[in-house]
């Protein structure tokens, strides 16, 4: 990482696009294997990845490389990506439901109302409830929910501690009813996640 974990991105984060695309290959390659220590599938069809503020930068980047706005678009890139940059005291995810199947899909969103609600983490056995993101409604009143979420689990400084120590169990729970699914987080998982604390 180049600045602290939880600094927030700036302009001068960023590279011209000439100097990304020199970079790019490499940076793809890097976020490839840091994105796979911080994802996990629970149950069939979500899968939940743990946003750090490389994550955001590399999205904020491909972002300015696929639709060329410059400096005009930069800025609202930067308040987009920057809120799910960890603040210090949380880990920040991206909640996706994944079905291949679009009629399938259409069927499951309509019966996940409210799904965003019922994420949480358990740090052995303390439960952590996520605060979804409000900025855009993702169940509409017919209770029909989005493809994609965005998750913070806000932590206390003992909590923090508790999640640090060697041999934590971690469990990141669903508990809808139409999608009652959790997985225990791997040791390389935790320790990736560790560092995104102040």
């Amino acid at each position: 990482m180049t600045a602290a974990a939880n600094t927030p991105i700036t302009a001068a984060d960023i590279l011209p696009p000439d100097a990304y695309e020199r970079t790019r290959a490499a940076t793809r390659a890097a976020m490839i294997e840091l994105k796979r220590r911080r994802r996990v599938a629970v149950g069939p069809h979500v899968t939940v990845f743990f946003e750090c503020r490389d994550t955001m930068l590399y999205q904020i980047q491909e972002m300015l490389r696929a639709e060329r706005g410059g400096e005009a678009q930069l800025a609202g890139e930067l308040d987009a990506y920057n809120s799910l940059v960890p603040g210090g005291a949380e880990l920040v995810a991206t909640l996706m439901i994944e079905i291949d199947d679009e009629r399938l899909r259409h069927m499951a969103l309509s019966g996940l109302g409210g799904i965003e609600e019922t994420v949480s983490l358990s740090v052995d056995g303390e439960e952590v409830a996520a605060r979804p993101e409000t900025e855009v409604e993702r169940t509409t009143a017919e209770g029909k929910t989005s493809a994609v979420h965005f998750l913070h689990f806000p932590f206390t400084p003992p909590l923090v501690e508790r999640f640090r120590r060697p041999g934590v169990r971690v469990v990141l729970a669903v508990a809808h009813p139409a999608y009652a699914h959790m997985a225990v987080l791997p040791p390389g998982t935790v320790a990736a996640l560790a560092g995104d604390f102040s």
